[in-house]
């Protein structure tokens, strides 16, 4: 029978690959959550010979990353029927690791464009399903010890609302991380 001797360098590597392995399992960038809670409007705005809206649509965000992160600010496209509806302003900020929270996005719709689809507006207030179309590409930085990693987030959304009292009756989210390492 063969001795096998035990060797402290040997234990040290092995302890060392495991805890980098459950390390970089656990601590995999994840795509973060967006759920559209609430649309409300804020203001009407005559724009001769249309009339532009406004609204702040509430969405909840949750980071399930281990790090925090730092967002810069961008704009969210909105769609209907293929055109450009309007867009919503994403302020710059950050979030905790592992934490969720409210944002409030002011939005505007283009008169002009409303008025493009009128009929179309109007059938859907009839029947009192709305189908929206959202992206949006967030760029921002995460600080793991003192390293910033930039990365990029990119969200689709595909939401039915009521058109006559904003109320969300379905919505679909997809979003998409991607982390720059150099």
């Amino acid at each position: 029978m063969r001795r096998v001797r035990w060797s402290w360098g040997s234990a040290a590597i092995g302890a060392a690959s495991a805890a980098a392995a459950t390390a970089l399992i656990v601590g995999r960038p994840r795509d973060p959550t967006f759920h559209l809670i609430s649309i409300n409007l804020s203001s009407f705005k005559l724009n001769l010979p249309y009339l532009d809206l406004e609204l702040v649509l509430t969405v909840h965000v949750t980071n399930p990353n281990l790090v925090p992160i730092h967002y810069a600010p961008t704009t969210m496209s909105i769609f209907y029927d293929g055109s450009r509806l309007g867009t919503a302003e994403v302020q710059a900020g950050s979030q905790p690791p592992m934490s969720c929270s409210l944002i409030h996005l002011p939005a505007r719709l283009d008169g002009l464009e409303l008025a493009h689809h009128a009929t179309k507006i109007l059938s859907d207030a009839a029947r009192r399903e709305m189908s929206l179309q959202a992206n949006v590409d967030i760029a921002g930085t995460a600080r793991v010890l003192w390293w910033h990693h930039r990365f990029s987030v990119h969200v689709e959304s595909h939401v039915v609302v009521d058109p006559v009292f904003l109320d969300i009756i379905h919505q679909e989210n997809h979003s998409e991380t991607t982390v720059y390492i150099a």
